[in-house]
């Protein structure tokens, strides 16, 4: 017989034991949905559901109606969601013998309606959907599910929601749809959702961004700001200046010409806007290892010598052969963090502000302004960082659009003086700021303090930024998602419905549902809570609950 005091020990650990295998089990089966939420992501304007449930067919097949119904877009769409729908089922239809060739299934056919031909993908191109997916009654053949648009684009963002419709059911091993019927009408709150991606940091391969675009799509994001150059590297191949690419990290760390339109192509079958960068003149020391005529003097080599008219030039050549491959009306055009001290001390630099009867602030204005004449010759709206409007508001040119980030209130006061303006407050969208928790991501409003319709129309919307020091293929999926998802539904969704008083209770399980959705997906979101982001897990447990 044990002593009392170890026989008393072996009773606790008995007892913990049996509390920790009863934690197991129940954690293992205690986590539920709470019905009363809308599982969607972002979350459409409007809509209703009902009680029903549905099964999709693992052979779903394809119609189309209207002008843009043999889009090409559309067709190698919907071959994409049909994989991600059906992944887990076997591709064999079982029908009921007893009603001669009736399919069992409610959902059999996924019928479009697009309303254009046109495949033009630019700023304002029409997203709205119309999405309606009930049992069909009568002797019908097939279910019914249709997605009227009017465009291509439109029918892409409605196949996206019809997918998160669609959920793997593993007691049955089919695809069922809850809360059926659906009706849901939706369109994009603004027109230009973004993500800025930053390839001169750390050079990200062209698979790597091509992931990226395909989970940008997964939330309704559609425009990739590609900050490919900065002073660090120089990735892109500039036929007319071949040697700008020598500023590359190696010679395996580039992009070809054919690289970047194949990156503009792929985005274009999702609807996805590629908004190049080139900043000037700042942030460009690396254009001079291939050019050394570009910096001030070979000791002090940045802003870019703005005395020289080979500067100009020479980004005149970059831009027309960017021109080729980018078709998106706008340009970000950089105009950030310019120190001009290299312009003051250079002796050719002073010699010629004197002779201009400039102050370096002067010819910090003349380089921008040139770099916009430029653009805008090349049928570019040019986009430029903030600080450019907090220099020189009343000499920008008018079609200037300003891109916010030192902070909250400078889009009031672009659009009051009548520029367009893209939200990126760097409190709350800067991505590489990992401290930002997902609630204060989600939190900020691109019109906060706007108050006048006719300027908050001015507001084109927003973007996220993951600049690049800390994030290369290694991390990047993870610092992204699922923080970005945040903002893309404030982007998308109307401001009503993601004002919600309680945003603990009504938004996050529905954050957790689309993060894991990601992960299913392939996409490597990390744990939404986490006090930093892109950590791993702190422990065990479901991919709902972190």
């Amino acid at each position: 017989m044990l002593p009392f005091s170890q026989n008393s020990h072996y009773k606790l650990r008995f007892l913990v034991l049996v509390l920790w295998v009863s934690h197991l089990v129940d954690s293992k089966s205690g986590f539920e949905l709470d019905e009363s939420l809308t599982y969607l992501w972002p979350l459409p304007s409007e809509f209703t559901s009902g009680n029903q449930t549905l099964t999709v067919d693992p052979t779903l097949s394809f119609s189309a109606l209207g002008k843009g119904g043999n889009s090409k877009i559309l067709i190698e769409g919907f071959e994409r969601y049909k994989k991600i729908i059906l992944k887990h089922v076997s591709g064999i239809s079982l029908f009921d013998k007893s009603r001669g060739i009736r399919s069992v299934y409610d959902i059999s056919e996924l019928r479009f309606i697009v309303n254009s031909d046109s495949e033009e993908l630019q700023l304002g191109v029409d997203e709205s959907y119309t999405l309606f997916v009930a049992k069909k009654d009568g002797k019908s053949i097939v279910g019914e599910a249709t997605i009227e648009a009017n465009t291509v684009y439109g029918a892409l963002r409605g196949l996206e929601t019809f997918s998160q419709l669609c959920a793997f059911d593993y007691e049955t091993k089919s695809v069922q749809i809850y809360k059926a019927p659906w009706y849901i009408k939706d369109k994009p709150r603004f027109a230009f959702r973004g993500l800025m991606l930053d390839t001169s940091r750390h050079y990200l391969p062209i698979d790597v961004i091509k992931q990226i675009i395909e989970s940008m799509s997964y939330a309704k994001l559609n425009v990739l700001h590609w900050h490919i150059i900065d002073e660090e590297s120089f990735p892109l191949e500039v036929p007319s200046y071949p040697k700008l690419w020598n500023a590359a990290y190696t010679k395996w760390e580039r992009y070809t010409i054919e690289d970047a339109s194949e990156i503009v192509s792929f985005a274009k079958m999702r609807g996805i806007h590629i908004m190049a960068e080139v900043d000037v003149p700042g942030h460009a020391e690396s254009w001079g290892a291939g050019y050394p005529d570009l910096w001030p003097s070979s000791t002090c080599r940045e802003p870019l010598d703005v005395s020289k008219s080979f500067t100009f030039d020479l980004i005149s050549g970059i831009l027309s052969e960017m021109r080729k491959i980018f078709p998106f009306e706008l340009f970000h055009l950089g105009g950030d963090e310019v120190h001009t001290d290299c312009w003051t001390s250079t002796p050719h630099i002073k010699q010629w502000l004197n002779d201009q009867n400039m102050t370096a602030k002067d010819a910090y204005q003349y380089f921008v302004l040139k770099a916009q004449e430029i653009a805008i010759s090349k049928n570019w709206t040019p986009v430029n960082w903030e600080e450019t409007f907090n220099s020189f508001p009343s000499k920008l040119n008018p079609r200037t659009i300003v891109h916010n980030w030192l902070g909250p209130g400078v889009c009031p006061k672009a659009v009051a003086k009548g520029f367009r303006c893209i939200f990126s407050n760097q409190g709350a969208w800067y991505l590489d700021h990992l401290d930002v928790p997902w609630n204060e991501v989600y939190s900020a409003e691109p019109l906060e303090g706007i108050n006048n319709v006719s300027e908050q129309n001015l507001v084109l919307g927003g973007e996220v930024c993951m600049w690049g020091e800390t994030a290369d293929t290694s991390d990047v999926q993870q610092t992204i998602w699922p923080r970005a998802a945040a903002a893309a539904e404030r982007l998308w969704s109307k401001r009503e419905a993601v004002s919600a008083r309680n945003i603990t209770l009504t938004i996050l399980p529905r954050l957790h549902y689309f993060r894991c959705l990601l992960n299913r997906r392939g996409v490597q979101a990390a744990p939404v809570t986490n006090k930093y982001a892109r950590q791993p897990p702190i422990g065990a447990g479901s991919c709902y609950e972190q």
